[in-house]
């Protein structure tokens, strides 16, 4: 059972931003102090937050909370609200993935707290396919 009624959720829940996020900052201003260039928010199966069209990759930066980051061990402590949410983006988010790898995307995948802590060590994983799939090309 939720505590707050179904407007006051909603409200609270049109606050919060999905795009230009602290930790897709984070990535953009290193990606662009690499001169790489990029596509924020590209319009393709589950909206990746950084995309690179001709290499055919797709980056998607998840929320920890929203995504489902340690999910099994929190759900018991979640309101059924957010049970039946988080389960819910974790089966779109496999679904989606799935989908671009199979139509010959390479899908990257950061959860925020690895972004926040390791950004560099990001970079370089997201640097280093770039750079195999020039090999390939």
């Amino acid at each position: 059972m939720d505590r707050i009624t179904k407007e006051q959720r909603s409200y609270t829940m049109s606050k919060i931003r999905g795009k230009n996020t602290k930790p897709e900052r984070v990535i953009f201003k290193l990606l662009k102090s690499r001169g790489l260039s990029f596509k924020k928010h590209y319009k393709l199966l589950g909206n990746p937050d950084v995309v690179f069209p001709k290499a055919r990759i797709a980056v998607f930066i998840d929320g920890d909370f929203w995504h489902g980051r340690d999910y099994e061990k929190r759900k018991d402590s979640l309101p059924d609200y957010w049970v039946k949410k988080i389960g819910r983006n974790i089966v779109r988010d496999k679904r989606n993935r799935a989908r671009l790898r199979k139509e010959g995307w390479i899908v990257i995948r950061f959860w925020e707290h690895r972004i926040l802590k390791r950004p560099k060590g990001c970079i370089n994983r997201i640097v280093k396919q770039l750079q195999a799939s020039q090999e390939t090309m």
